[in-house]
Order: C-alpha cells, then sequence, then structure tokens
C-alpha cells in the first residue's frame, strides 16, 4: 500500500478517471509483486474481504486471484468518481456502469452456484476421514511422548477395521520424531489400523544429511506407499535465511534443531484408488496458480497444516480463507486438515460443506463429493 501510493504521488496526475486507473493499477502490480519477491508471501490481498460472499468471487474461475484482485481494487476505488473534475453526466454513467457490473457478476455466481447445486454426487468408493486434534503448540519446545499423541489421535480418528477409510492427520503432528522413529511404535498402528486403511500424515523425514517437512501415504504396517516434500518453505520458522552468516551470531529457526529444513521442487500427485490429491502443506496453499506444477488433471486439493503458530489471533481464520479461494479458482474441492486451525471439506464453488473449527476436535467424514462438470463454469 505504501509503495503503491509513493508511485501515484509521484506521478501527481490530474483529477480525472486516468487517475483512479493509475492508482488502481499501481495497487494491483505491488500486490502482486509481493506474491513472488523474497519468496513470496501473497496473505490477505484486497479480494480476500469477499471470501463469505460466494456470488461475487465466482469469477475467480475465469479470472484467477490477481486478475480478481485488480477488479476489486478498482471498484472500491470507484466512488472516487463523484470528487473528479468531470461532467455530472459523465460521473454518473460511470457510476451506473460499475453498479451494473456488480449486479451481473452477482446475478451469474447465483446461477453458478444453484447449476451446481443439480451436479451428481460421486461416490468414492470409500471413506475418507479429515482429522482435526487440538495438540499444543508447546510440544515443539518440549519433550513430548510420542505414543501419547499417537494414542489420542487414535482415539479421535475411531477407525473401522471392517471400512476401507484414507484417514488424513495434520502437519508435523509428531514433532520430536523424525519419520525414521515411527516405526518403533508400528504396532500402535498395526493393532489400532486395518490392512484397509491408508494413513496421510505431515512428518519430518531425515535423508541424506538433508531434513524435508513432508507429507506421506502409509499404509497400516507404516510401509511409505507416497510420500511428498514441501516445496515452500517459511523463513525463519523452517529455514534461516543467509544461514551461513546468521547461524555464526547463534541465529536458529524458530522450530526444533538448528538445521533448516531443505526445499524440493517436485510435486507429484498423491493417488489412491483411481483419485488423485494435490499434495500442500501449510501456507502452499496461499500461492494462486503455482500449487499443480505437474499440470495433470486431479480430483482433490489436499492441504495439511499446523495453524497453533498463530496463537490466538485471526491468522487461522485467514489462512482458512485461502483454501475457498483456490477451490474456485481451481475448480477442486478441497481437504483440509489443521492442528489448532479450521478442518474443512469445501467443495469447487467454495462451500464449506463441512468442519471443525479451532476451538474443537474431532473429524469430519467424506465418502461422496460433487464435481465441476467441463460445460459448468
Amino acid at each position: 500500500m505504501v509503495f503503491s501510493t509513493l508511485v501515484f504521488s509521484f506521478l501527481k496526475p490530474k483529477k480525472n478517471f486516468l487517475s483512479i486507473l493509475i492508482l488502481a493499477t499501481s495497487l494491483s502490480v505491488f500486490e502482486y509483486i509481493r506474491s513472488f519477491i523474497f519468496g513470496g508471501f501473497p496473505w490477505n490481498l484486497v479480494s480476500f474481504s469477499f471470501v463469505n460472499y460466494l456470488e461475487f468471487i465466482q469469477l475467480l474461475s475465469i479470472t484467477g486471484t490477481y486478475a480478481f484482485n485488480s477488479l476489486v481494487i478498482l471498484l472500491f476505488l470507484s466512488p472516487a468518481i463523484l470528487f473528479l473534475n468531470l461532467k455530472k453526466n459523465i460521473k454518473l454513467r460511470i457510476l451506473i456502469f460499475f453498479l451494473l457490473s456488480v449486479f451481473t457478476n452477482y446475478f451469474w455466481g447465483s446461477l453458478n452456484l444453484k447449476k451446481f447445486e443439480l451436479t451428481e454426487k460421486i461416490d468414492l468408493g470409500f471413506t475418507i476421514k479429515i482429522i482435526s486434534p487440538k495438540i499444543n503448540i508447546n510440544r515443539y519446545f518440549q519433550n513430548e511422548n510420542p505414543s501419547k499423541i499417537i494414542v489420542e489421535l487414535i482415539n479421535i480418528s475411531k477407525p473401522n477395521p471392517s471400512s476401507e477409510t484414507l484417514f488424513i492427520l495434520p502437519e508435523g503432528i509428531l514433532s520430536s520424531i523424525y519419520f525414521e522413529d515411527l516405526k518403533k511404535f508400528k504396532s500402535l498402528f498395526s493393532y489400532n489400523f486395518s490392512k484397509k486403511h491408508k494413513i496421510i500424515l505431515g512428518m519430518n523425514i531425515n535423508e541424506k544429511l538433508k531434513i524435508y517437512n513432508s507429507l506421506v501415504l502409509l499404509n497400516n504396517d507404516l510401509n511409505v506407499l507416497q510420500k511428498y516434500y514441501k516445496n515452500k518453505l517459511v523463513p525463519f520458522g523452517e529455514f534461516l535465511p543467509f544461514e551461513n552468516i546468521l547461524s555464526n551470531l547463534g541465529f536458529k529457526k524458530i522450530t526444533q534443531g538448528y538445521q533448516s529444513f531443505s526445499a524440493d521442487n517436485r510435486r507429484e500427485l498423491i493417488t489412491l484408488n483411481n483419485f488423485s490429491f494435490i499434495p500442500l502443506i501449510c501456507y502452499e496453499i496461499i500461492y494462486s496458480g503455482q500449487i499443480n506444477k505437474s499440470e495433470k488433471n486431479y480430483d482433490f486439493i489436499l492441504n495439511i497444516s499446523e495453524d497453533g503458530w498463530f496463537g490466538n489471533s485471526i491468522g487461522p481464520y485467514q489462512h482458512f480463507s485461502h483454501s475457498i479461494f483456490r477451490s474456485i479458482e481451481e475448480g477442486k474441492p478441497t481437504i483440509r486438515s489443521s492442528n489448532n486451525g479450521i478442518s474443512a471439506f469445501i467443495n469447487p464453488k467454495g462451500q464449506v460443506i463441512d468442519k471443525i473449527l479451532t476451538t474443537d476436535r474431532g473429524f469430519i467424514e467424506l465418502s461422496s463429493y460433487k464435481k465441476v462438470q467441463e460445460n459448468n463454469l
């Protein structure tokens, strides 16, 4: 905001409609620049003010987030037309154009949602359980008891041995051990989960002297069926910028261990029973247009997260709102498992089908979903 205002003041535009376009463009450009500069952090764009008005944001499926953000900025600046050096009839025409655009978009979005309601559900043929525990973030700073947490997760999950089920657990839920150490607790998994069960969870993996924040798909014997290494790491949270210099001064990342995590550059689909998931860990879901690097078609966006770092702030709700934008933008449902955050199932139109709030624990059960048809934009 500050930089765009400085640019606008430096140009000193006249009080005409062009001045509004210049300011809107300036704001839009700097909003876009912060999405990739220094690793990028496109948090809370202006357009997120519409996150609770699904009729308005269906346009995301056509424009994408950044173009939509530019339109929203222009809309919010439109009342300034009343103060421009223009004839009254011209001001009126411009304002009527903006109002008609808003109502047209709302009408189109409403029709879009109503049309989607008529879409038939697709049966998964198995059950997905989105697990939402509420395990205190302090475990990162003290010696936790892994077996105690595993038992707690099992109790929340309520596994049925006769039901084919995919259990989705949050990011970094066992923070004090690496995946290689999880085998010590194999009996807990093999006893409580059956061969009909698969488990997705986030864990740290130590491989060739590199540490990865990872998502793994396991069977009940803890055999790795597929895995994904996080691509976008959080500065200071997962890696220390300029580590060679700052580490000598005693600085370290805020999570456990002195060594920074390593980033991968691949994001392959996780597949199960002819269904595919695009894996995203934590804030990777906030990057518009960058989640499907393989450009392969897929069925679900899968986001696991630890939102306890936000504390008792609005942060978990802001983080969750990005899931709604990604669902509409990509035209795919989102499965979100968060510890100390909002866990949810969101359909491709951004409608929250079910959710568990930051204050609660439990699971969301999913056996079918609706898919956006090619002619159902």
